[in-house]
């Protein structure tokens, strides 16, 4: 039996899967996402925007590594983020029990930063 052409089949087949896998990012927070009948999975392809997350009690934290900022510090956030890139987006990762206030906080720091494209985080509801 020839071990170097099955060596070459498994080297292929392991590129293949590396190649073509994508890898979830993992949530710094523990989050209950509210549910939606018009949840969408978000590309592969697309660019990462960025990130807000407000947790049952309120607190904002910002950015891949949860950084806790307050309203204001989010506003110098976003418009620094803007500034370097003038196409980004942000995503809001509430928690189902954070305060509305909180989420509209966020969504006035964005619209005052000048981001143009704000998405909430959403799980797909259960089907019946």
């Amino acid at each position: 039996m020839i071990i170097v052409a099955l060596i070459d089949i498994l080297i292929v087949l392991v590129i293949f899967l590396v190649v073509t896998t994508t890898f979830k990012q993992q949530p710094a927070l523990k989050l209950a996402l509210p549910e939606s009948n018009q949840a969408k999975q978000s590309g592969a392809k697309e660019d990462a925007p960025l990130m807000v997350s407000i947790d049952p009690q309120g607190n904002l934290r910002f950015g891949e590594n949860a950084m806790p900022v307050t309203v204001e510090r989010l506003k110098q956030e976003l418009g620094s983020a803007l500034a370097a890139k003038p196409e980004t987006k942000l995503a809001i990762n509430a928690d189902k029990q954070a305060p509305f206030g909180q989420i509209v906080k966020v969504m006035d720091a964005a619209k005052e930063a000048g981001i143009k494209a704000v998405s909430a985080f959403t799980k797909e509801a259960a089907k019946p």
